[in-house]
């Protein structure tokens, strides 16, 4: 039984913690760690439900066709709102890519 709001289709952001030296221009949430030398941030991915597979995990497609799955609960995950589809409108995958997603389900 499905216990979440997720369909393939559905656009989402996954909330991707990094520690780096040098955070990107695109992190978030940018905190220095205890010595200095290293930050901890987000960095959000823009990515789309490609199949809801069974035990509450999901399969999310990247913009470059690359695959994840993560837990639909992960506390990590949202659904992508209309104002977030808008604006990060480029960075999400184009929807002709879930059309290649159906054409070869489970790639080797």
């Amino acid at each position: 039984m499905q216990n979440h709001p997720y369909k393939p289709g559905d656009l989402v952001i996954y909330k991707l913690p990094k520690q780096g030296p040098t955070p990107g221009p695109r992190a978030s949430s940018i905190h220095p760690s205890r010595g200095g030398e290293d930050y901890s941030y987000v960095v959000g991915k823009y990515w789309m439900v490609a199949e809801v597979l069974p035990q509450n995990q999901l399969r999310l497609v990247t913009r470059r066709g690359k695959y994840r799955v993560v837990s639909a609960d992960d506390p990590l995950l949202s659904k992508a709102g209309w104002w977030q589809r808008f604006r990060h409108r480029g960075r999400f995958p184009a929807p002709e890519l879930l059309q290649l997603v159906r054409a070869d389900p489970h790639p080797g």
